[in-house]
């Protein structure tokens, strides 16, 4: 921890986070839009000026950026949104949403959000449902023109922002630093994204079933060989068919937080 004093947030530890916006580029990869570092002791909250500002577009964010002044003012904007609501929120049930008896979602209502203290002017949307380990949680959005069940699998859609994180660390080498100054480890976090950027490029303009990992493991192997050798290989189809749920063919944006430990 003594290398990086400028990031002290523990006693024994040292770390920044990386505030991402995510957008899907298709069903099953995203790509950052926009990229914020801060040091590991800032509010998620005070980044949401920055990635939150698409008029017409859907977010998704974590408890952390939940804002009651924000909620109002995305919806008074045309700005919607997703997120995982607190346990403890105070909601009051203004009416309740019929559902289709094949849903997996246990309840829908339109409620206000907030104590008279301190609430949501507006009227907001309450799903609740059951998360991928059978555990009940409530997601609050400002859309009402979408059904429950596409609202319900959001939230799940943010596992696919877990993923994007695990292969950063995992394949772009952003676990150990090379560099101890602000700098130094700033652009290699930078580096890793632009890694994985000009991957998902070949990827889509291959237009092809294979995975980011795939692709990267064959560049290794090619590394020494011609680029059409490499282009070749991914030429090779699978027979993988299904494409499962098919996504909102829209701008969908994923705003999250990622700490990493320096």
């Amino acid at each position: 921890m003594q290398k990086y004093q400028w990031a002290t947030f523990r006693k024994t530890k040292a770390g920044i986070k990386i505030h991402l916006r995510l957008v899907f580029a298709n069903q099953e990869d995203v790509y950052p839009d926009k990229i914020s570092l801060t040091y590991a002791k800032s509010n998620d909250r005070t980044q949401m000026e920055l990635l939150i500002d698409e008029i017409g577009a859907m977010y998704v964010f974590d408890r952390g950026y939940v804002d009651y002044e924000k909620f109002d003012e995305y919806t008074d904007k045309g700005i919607f949104f997703a997120s995982r609501l607190k346990d403890n929120a105070e909601i009051r049930h203004l009416y309740t949403f019929k559902i289709p008896p094949e849903s997996s979602v246990l309840s829908d209502s339109m409620i206000l959000l907030g104590t008279p203290q301190k609430r949501v002017d507006n009227v907001l949307r309450l799903i609740e449902t059951l998360d991928s380990k059978g555990n009940r949680i409530r997601i609050i959005t400002n859309r009402f023109d979408w059904e429950a069940d596409e609202l319900s699998d959001i939230y799940r859609w943010r596992w696919q922002i877990e993923l994007f994180f695990k292969w950063m660390k995992q394949h772009v080498k952003i676990k150990n630093f090379y560099g101890t100054s602000d700098n130094a480890v700033r652009n290699q976090v930078f580096l890793a994204l632009i890694a994985y950027c000009l991957l998902l490029l070949v990827k889509l303009g291959k237009n092809g079933p294979h995975s980011l990992l795939q692709i990267s493991r064959w560049l290794k192997v090619f590394l020494w060989q011609t680029f059409e050798q490499w282009f070749g290989r991914m030429n090779y189809q699978s027979r993988r068919t299904s494409r499962g749920r098919q996504k909102r063919k829209w701008m969908l944006f994923v705003v999250v937080t990622a700490g990493v430990n320096v």
